[in-house]
């Protein structure tokens, strides 16, 4: 199924997650390779359901969100914008299989579902990694975001990265002063 949220690059589909995607995002999540160094880490089918009712609310919300990422209409992994619990802002992540690693899926899909966010017209999205986490790490620099701050969690150095898009609409606070 698709709709216009429906992204696709070269090889890869990203639809926005629903509940018929539930088993993939539990099995995925359940995954010490693929969710364990992710904000909250591996998660049992409780926390992923209520998270996948978290992303659902949040894409009806703000109209961007958490995606599926499928490679030949096999699913491999999540990417895409959620709403961080530590207030940092609207947080890019993504989580592959480890089987599907090493390909460059991860930087494909999360630079896909961040020009989405942007050109849905959030401007500023942010990404934390952890300092030791050098895969993430040049994945987000891969895809033009940059160190913006670090914080300690749990004795862990977390480094902050950030991607700012000027809006494209003119700027209405700009043109009230001029009128006024």
């Amino acid at each position: 199924m698709s709709d216009a949220r429906t992204v696709r690059t070269g090889r890869l589909t990203l639809q926005p997650v629903t509940w018929r995607d539930m088993e993939d995002m539990v099995r995925l999540k359940a995954d010490g390779g693929a969710f364990g160094q992710m904000l909250g880490g591996v998660c049992t089918r409780q926390q992923a359901e209520q998270e996948m009712a978290d992303d659902i609310a949040f894409w009806a919300c703000h109209k961007v969100g958490i995606f599926t990422i499928r490679e030949n209409g096999q699913f491999v992994g999540m990417t895409g914008i959620h709403d961080r619990p530590d207030g940092r802002g609207f947080g890019l992540r993504f989580a592959l299989y480890p089987w599907a690693s090493g390909r460059g899926i991860a930087r494909e899909a999360a630079n896909a579902a961040l020009n989405f966010t942007h050109d849905a017209g959030i401007r500023r999205v942010i990404a934390v990694a952890k300092e030791s986490n050098l895969a993430s790490r040049s994945i987000l620099k891969g895809i033009g975001m940059r160190e913006c701050e670090t914080f300690t969690r749990n004795g862990q150095t977390m480094i902050v990265y950030e991607s700012i898009r000027a809006s494209s609409r003119p700027d209405v606070f700009s043109k009230s002063r001029r009128q006024i």
